[in-house]
């Protein structure tokens, strides 16, 4: 279970009442995130209060008549999906940089340059957005701020969502140790099998990770890979 002095508040009002739970910030985040998260380890308290600052607990009879259940965690889980995240100013800080981090992995992974092609590094990206100014709040999705940022982006980068696709050919005494590796990148098609027994296939992956896929490949077979943008 989360410390108290780490916890954060929960808040929903309904009915004329209040409910406060004292949950797990990372939790709460995952929640928000549309994640399908069990909150009954990541409570600092088993009791849904009136006011949590105070110590005011609602009573289970209570709780059974709005929730139509006595389960904490259930009814601490409606709490944080329906209502509101009450957060320190330090607290809010660390959220803010654990999701900044998450958009910055995300746009770096999926983005590349127009221009050259290339992926756009994520101290580029990070760089871009300080200067941007872009705010991010802690509590809405990845995805749901990813395009805002963009948008914010593209008048100091030159920018764009998409995938590429690799020709990867690889010789026949490498193809079992990187197979999965490959496939569990993107999506792959067009194999074949050489009359030297090497094997090559079509890769579709993200624009932002080819550099990953290149080394991986290197590492794999030794620099004896060979790849190739298909058009």
């Amino acid at each position: 279970m989360v410390k108290v002095d780490d916890a954060v508040i929960a808040r929903w009002e309904h009915a004329g009442s209040r409910f406060e739970v004292l949950v797990d910030p990372t939790a709460v985040q995952d929640i928000k995130d549309g994640k399908d998260i069990d909150l009954a380890d990541k409570l600092a308290l088993d009791q849904v209060f009136k006011d949590a600052k105070k110590g005011d607990k609602i009573s289970e009879e209570h709780l059974e008549k709005i929730f139509h259940t006595r389960n904490i965690a259930v009814i601490a889980k409606e709490i944080v999906q329906k209502g509101e995240v009450q957060v320190t100013t330090e607290q809010r800080h660390q959220l803010q940089e654990v999701k900044r981090r998450q958009i910055v992995a995300t746009i770096a992974r999926n983005a590349m340059n127009p221009q050259t092609g290339a992926p756009h590094p994520p101290a580029r990206i990070e760089a871009a957005m300080a200067e941007a100014k872009v705010h991010i709040d802690p509590f809405r999705p990845v995805d749901a701020q990813v395009q805002e940022v963009l948008t914010k982006l593209r008048p100091l980068l030159p920018i764009r969502f998409d995938v590429v696709r690799v020709r990867i050919r690889v010789p026949a005494q490498h193809y079992p140790r990187v197979i999965g590796e490959i496939k569990g990148m993107g999506k792959l098609s067009d194999e074949q099998w050489g009359s030297d027994g090497s094997w090559s296939g079509i890769l579709e992956i993200p624009a932002g990770v080819q550099t990953d896929l290149y080394e991986k490949l290197n590492a794999r077979t030794k620099g004896t890979a060979e790849t190739a943008l298909v058009k």
